[in-house]
């Protein structure tokens, strides 16, 4: 129903990993996306079925650039215990769960975030971040203008529910593709109430 960012590349379109060795690291902030569902969009706790597939948000990003993925899904273990069925679940997804604790008035989540971000700068690899957070803006955009060692520039994506990020994504020119229409990382269709382009518009999506 969206339309893909001007810019950015159709993962249908894609075909083989353009140098061997370059990978996409997908960041996962699952405290964020969780907080937009729960808080914004539904006003209470999601239903299971109401969370995204994860596997498939790096399965979409495997196919965006055509080369390898690796996953890393950040969470707050402050409390000094994490969800063990969950982080088994994302083992199982081949997705690379990273607890991390601090004092109670750290974000510690944005914080190893942004640590990763900046240490990726050292790294010609590129990047989907899956958060709505502002906070990750300025380090994005710098790493969409670095060059890698191998002359190629950076490829830097957003991935979101398109009307709850923040539009500094799109001011620092850093592409964002929708969770729920482009990746089609649901089971059930959200209860989201948008402006619709006509082109883009699909009777037979309200018609199920």
């Amino acid at each position: 129903m969206s339309q893909q960012s001007e810019g950015a590349e159709d993962p249908e379109r894609s075909e083989r990993p353009e140098r061997a060795g370059r990978r996409t690291f997908v960041l996962v902030d699952g405290e964020n996306i969780d907080a937009t569902l729960g808080n914004s969009l539904l006003g209470r706790r999601p239903l299971p079925e109401e969370r995204p597939r994860w596997e498939r948000v790096t399965d979409y990003a495997e196919r965006l650039w055509a080369q390898p993925v690796t996953g890393l899904f950040f969470l707050n273990a402050s409390g000094g215990a994490f969800p063990q069925s969950f982080v088994q679940a994302l083992l199982a997804m081949n997705y690379r769960p990273i607890p991390l604790s601090g004092r109670s008035d750290e974000k510690v989540v944005d914080v190893g975030i942004l640590r990763t971000l900046e240490a990726l700068a050292g790294h010609d690899d590129d990047v989907v971040l899956v958060s709505h957070d502002a906070d990750f803006a300025e380090h994005l955009a710098t790493l969409l203008k670095d060059t890698g060692a191998d002359g190629r520039r950076r490829r830097v994506a957003v991935v979101a529910l398109r009307e709850y990020s923040s539009n500094r994504f799109e001011a620092e020119g850093i592409p964002l593709f929708d969770l729920e229409d482009d990746v089609r990382a649901f089971n059930v269709p959200l209860p989201r109430v948008r402006i619709i382009s006509l082109d883009d518009f699909d009777p037979e999506w309200f018609l199920r």
